[in-house]
């Protein structure tokens, strides 16, 4: 799929959110890549095999105090071939998209692994 379709798919997963939601958004950058790079796979700590989606590199709300000032703004990192990879129709791509973007988005709003798979996330 060229990048731009791509990016479109994520755009679109992205307009869904309720603003409540999307206006705590604003200082997140949301930046499509290829592929992870070898420092965000050791940072995510996958096991053998595993497909990274996603990730998230920032302080999450919950975990921010008065101490939180000048700090580089939190990013999320979507990597498209590894979904492309995984999901070969539009359809399941575009599901999948907007899950991992969710998944990424609780992680700045504080939700770990294990709640992110109790509200269907994982």
């Amino acid at each position: 799929m060229e990048r731009a379709r791509f990016i479109t798919l994520v755009r679109r997963a992205l307009r869904d959110i309720p603003p409540p939601f999307k206006d705590h958004l604003r200082q997140v950058d949301i930046v499509v890549k290829r592929r992870p790079s070898r420092d965000d796979l050791i940072a995510a700590e996958l096991e053998p095999g595993e497909s990274m989606y996603g990730f998230y590199r920032g302080v999450p709300l919950t975990e921010r105090d008065s101490g939180y000032n000048l700090v580089a703004p939190d990013v999320i990192h979507i990597y498209q071939e590894p979904l492309e990879e995984d999901f070969r129709s539009e359809a399941e791509l575009m599901d999948e998209i907007r899950t991992t973007v969710l998944h990424e988005i609780g992680h700045h709003f504080g939700l770990d692994e294990d709640d992110l798979f109790d509200v269907g996330y994982e």
